[in-house]
């Protein structure tokens, strides 16, 4: 139980510092003892609260938009990806897990040091946001999608706001779907229970941090940190 301790701790810290990247976090310490498909209703369960006290807090930035869009098309890869994990080998997930944390660390991290901005085509919305519902349906990850939504609008609070939102859209999904399949179960809702004020204590302990750190400096940090990890869990993995 320590380690998932540890992992919450963790993860809503970096949460509450950055605003971004708590599923990536949990995942990647987790997944090193952990079964994905024990790790993923949990954080799904830790993380839901966080999206809809965001998204309330700064619904004045919600753009229909960007939004809705990406919700659907976020909702049809969340199913195909919720199959994948009920049906996969753990190995074959855990190294699919590491690939994807060490490919979109590169991703955020190019990104981040570019700043790049603009409207995004519909094309690349469409892939986006059916790889993005592939990858919260098995892992929870959403951080492609909030590499898109980085460039597409203008400041943090639409940012937040935004990918906010289209999480509590597909995190309602995912938990109906993660209960139909039997992934959602009463231990693992008891686990977020018990967990539940860690998750609190990390997200309030990187808020007060945020106000010290320089935002940019920590967010490349945690990349660089979850790129390492990723590598980490491949070479575990195939062991």
């Amino acid at each position: 139980m320590i380690i998932w301790i540890i992992a919450t701790l963790c993860a809503f810290f970096v949460k509450g510092l950055c605003g971004f990247a708590n599923t990536l976090v949990f995942t990647s310490i987790l997944s090193f003892g952990t079964a994905n498909i024990n790790i993923s209703p949990v954080e799904l369960m830790l993380g839901y609260p966080t999206n809809v006290i965001i998204s309330w807090k700064e619904r004045r930035s919600i753009n229909p938009r960007i939004c809705i869009p990406l919700s659907i098309m976020v909702l049809v890869g969340s199913l195909a990806g919720v199959l994948f994990l009920k049906n996969a080998g753990t190995v074959i997930i855990k190294v699919a897990c590491g690939i994807v944390i060490v490919l979109t660390g590169i991703e955020m991290l190019v990104s981040d040091v570019a700043d790049k901005k603009g409207k995004g085509s519909k094309a690349l919305l469409a892939l986006i946001g059916v790889i993005s519902g592939i990858l919260c349906g098995i892992y929870g990850i959403g951080a492609l999608l909030g590499a898109y939504i980085g460039r597409v609008t203008e400041d943090t609070r639409a940012f937040k706001a935004n990918i906010c939102l289209v999480f509590i859209v597909e995190n309602t999904f995912r938990i109906i779907c993660y209960w139909i399949f039997g992934i959602l179960t009463l231990t693992s809702l008891k686990r977020a229970l018990m967990l539940s004020s860690f998750m609190l204590v990390g997200l309030g302990f990187g808020m007060l941090c945020s106000r010290f750190i320089n935002e940019n400096l920590a967010k490349r940090f945690v990349v660089v940190m979850l790129i390492a990890s990723g590598i980490a869990l491949i070479i575990q993995a195939v062991r």
